[in-house]
C-alpha cells in the first residue's frame, strides 16, 4: 500500500440530494470524523443540475423529498429543479459542507484491503489524472441511475428524420421548439413534466406512449401549509406537514396493494374529472398493470389535462413502426408529423455510480450479493449506500440511512471495533429483486442488481414506518452483521462475539 494515499475516516460519493445530506448528518453527530465528497459532475446537486429539460420538477412533495433538518420554506410543495438545485446548494452552504466537496473526482474502483481495514479507491479526476485515497468507511450516495447516458431503445428509420431527436438527460440548451410540431414518446414522470410545459410554446406537442401510466393531479401549493404559514414557525410546521404527506402516501400505497381494483378505479375517475366529456380515458389512462406495480406518476393542479383540454396537446397510445423524414409511422398505419422528437423513454440503471468492488484485489459481483436493511450489502465490509423509496419520496429513506450509518459508526467506536461485515440470510431461503417494481428500467436491469432476502434484516421494505422503527431506533448488532477488531479477522470469518 501506498502510505501517501490520503485517508479519511468516511468517504461520501455523490454530492446531489442524498450525499449533501448524509454529509450534514455525519457532519452534526460526528464533527470530529474525517471526511470528504466526491463527486463526479463540475458542481453539486445531482440530479437537480443534470436535467434541464422544460418544466423539470420534483414528482413528490417538497415536505417529505425536503430534508428533516431543513424546512421547505417555498409555496410550490411541487416545485420546480431550480428552486429544489437551490434548496441543496443552501443546505451545503449552511452545514458547512462548500469545502468538503471535491468536484470531477469520479470514483472508478474501490479495493478494500484487509490487513489494513480500508478501502482504497482509485478516483479519476476532471484533469484526466489519478488520485488515489483511502477511507475507512466507504458512503454512496450516487443515486440509481447513470448519469452520462438515458435509454435510448433504436427506433428504425432515425437517420432519415429531418428534425433533432433528443433525450431529455441530454437537453441541448439551444434548441428552439417554439411554434414546432413536438412528439414526445413516453408516459412516464419526464413525459408528463415535459409535455404541458413545451406546450406553453410548441405550435403542438403529442404525447406518444406505447401503454398508459397511472397518473393523479395535486396541487401545486399544499393547502394545510399555506393555512399554516405565517401561523406557526416553520420548525414546527415542517415536520407536522411532513408526517401528513408520510401517511397520506401510505394510506394510498397500501390501498393500492391491497384493493388494486379500487385505486385503479379512484384513478381513472379522477382523470376523467379534468378531462373533456367522452375523451377516452379506457385507452390513454389506464394501465394494463395495477396501480404500484410501477411508479404513480404526479402532476401539480392537472397541468396535463388542462392542456389536452385545451387543445394544445394529444395523447396516441400505439406503437413505433418506424421514422419517417417527417415525423413517426405507427404500427396502426397512422403517421404523426413531427419538427422535433423528445426520447423520454427512460433511464439506464447503475449501482454504486459504476465503481468497480473488489475484496484483498478479488473483483465483486453485486448481482450475487444480498441486501441488508436496504442500505448495505452481504460480504462488502465497512460500505453504504444510499437507496430511496419507489413509492415515496426518495429522502425519506435517504435521512434515515443516514442517521442509521451515524449510529453504526458510533456503535464501532464505542465497542473498538474497526470493521462490519453484513453476512449473508440462510442460503435455503428464497430471494428475490431488490427492487420489485416492473417498470422498465427496472426490468431491463434485474440482472446487474442485489438481490433482498424473505425477512428482516435482509429485506428491503418500501415503508417508513418499519424503517423507522428498525433504522433510527433498531438495534446495530443483530444475526445480520458481524463485527471484527482487525480487517484479517474479517476476511477469514473469524469474528469477536457480538454483545446482546
Amino acid at each position: 500500500m501506498n502510505a501517501q494515499r490520503e485517508h479519511f475516516d468516511v468517504l461520501i460519493v455523490g454530492a446531489g440530494l442524498s450525499g449533501i445530506g448524509a454529509a450534514s448528518h455525519l457532519k452534526a453527530r460526528w464533527p470530529s470524523k474525517s471526511f470528504a465528497i466526491l463527486e463526479a459532475r463540475d458542481t453539486i446537486g445531482g440530479t437537480w443540475d443534470l436535467f434541464r429539460y422544460p418544466g423539470i420538477r420534483s414528482d413528490s412533495d417538497m415536505f417529505t423529498l425536503g430534508y428533516s433538518f431543513k424546512p421547505w420554506r417555498d409555496p410550490k410543495a411541487i416545485a420546480d429543479g431550480p428552486s429544489i438545485l437551490r434548496y441543496i446548494t443552501e443546505a451545503a452552504e449552511e452545514n458547512g459542507l462548500v469545502d468538503r466537496v471535491r468536484l470531477g473526482r469520479r470514483v472508478v474502483a474501490a479495493d478494500w484491503c484487509s490487513e489494513t481495514a480500508r478501502w482504497e479507491l482509485e478516483v479519476a479526476t476532471g484533469s484526466g489524472g489519478t488520485e488515489r485515497l483511502t477511507c475507512s468507511f466507504l458512503y454512496a450516495n450516487t443515486g440509481y441511475y447513470r448519469y452520462d447516458e438515458g435509454y435510448s431503445p433504436r427506433f428504425e428509420g432515425a437517420e432519415r428524420f429531418a428534425g433533432p431527436i433528443v433525450h431529455p438527460q441530454h437537453w441541448p440548451e439551444d434548441l428552439d421548439y417554439a411554434g414546432k410540431r413536438v412528439v414526445v414518446i413516453g408516459s412516464g414522470a419526464t413525459a408528463v413534466t415535459l409535455v404541458p410545459a413545451m406546450a406553453e410554446k410548441a405550435a403542438h406537442v403529442t404525447m406518444l406512449q406505447r401503454s398508459p401510466s397511472y397518473i393523479a393531479s395535486l396541487p401545486a401549493r399544499d393547502p394545510l401549509a399555506d393555512l399554516l404559514r405565517g401561523k406557526l414557525p416553520a420548525g414546527l410546521a415542517y415536520p407536522l406537514l411532513r408526517w401528513k404527506n408520510v401517511l397520506l402516501a401510505m394510506v394510498s400505497y397500501q390501498l393500492s396493494r391491497r384493493a388494486p381494483g379500487y385505486m385503479r378505479s379512484v384513478l381513472t375517475k379522477g382523470v376523467a374529472r379534468h378531462l373533456p366529456a367522452g375523451f377516452d380515458v379506457a385507452t390513454h389512462f389506464t394501465p394494463r398493470y395495477d396501480p404500484w406495480d410501477q411508479r404513480l406518476c404526479l402532476v401539480p393542479d392537472a397541468d396535463l389535462f388542462k392542456a389536452i383540454s385545451t387543445g394544445r396537446v394529444s395523447i396516441v397510445t400505439d406503437h413505433v413502426e418506424r421514422l419517417t423524414e417527417s415525423g413517426i409511422l405507427l404500427a396502426s398505419g397512422d403517421e404523426l408529423e413531427a419538427d422535433v422528437i423528445v426520447t423520454a423513454t427512460g433511464l439506464n440503471m447503475l449501482v454504486l455510480g459504476g465503481m468497480r468492488i473488489s475484496l484483498d484485489g478479488e473483483p465483486v459481483d453485486l448481482a450475487k450479493t444480498v441486501g441488508y436493511k436496504g442500505i448495505m450489502f452481504s460480504g462488502l465490509p465497512n460500505l453504504a449506500a444510499t437507496m430511496g423509496y419507489t413509492n415515496a419520496s426518495w429522502t425519506l429513506k435517504a435521512d434515515l440511512a443516514a442517521e442509521y450509518v451515524c449510529r453504526l459508526l458510533g456503535y464501532m467506536d464505542s465497542h473498538g471495533y474497526r470493521v462490519c461485515v453484513p453476512q449473508s440470510p440462510d442460503p435455503s431461503l428464497p430471494t428475490e429483486p431488490f427492487v420489485g417494481l416492473t417498470s422498465g428500467y427496472v426490468l431491463r436491469s434485474v440482472d446487474s442488481l442485489p438481490r433482498q432476502g424473505a425477512r428482516t434484516p435482509w429485506r428491503l421494505h418500501q415503508n417508513y414506518l418499519l424503517d423507522l422503527r428498525t433504522l433510527r431506533h433498531g438495534r446495530i448488532a443483530d444475526e445480520g452483521l458481524s463485527f471484527h477488531r482487525d480487517g484479517r479477522d474479517a476476511s477469514t470469518g473469524v469474528h469477536q462475539s457480538v454483545p446482546v
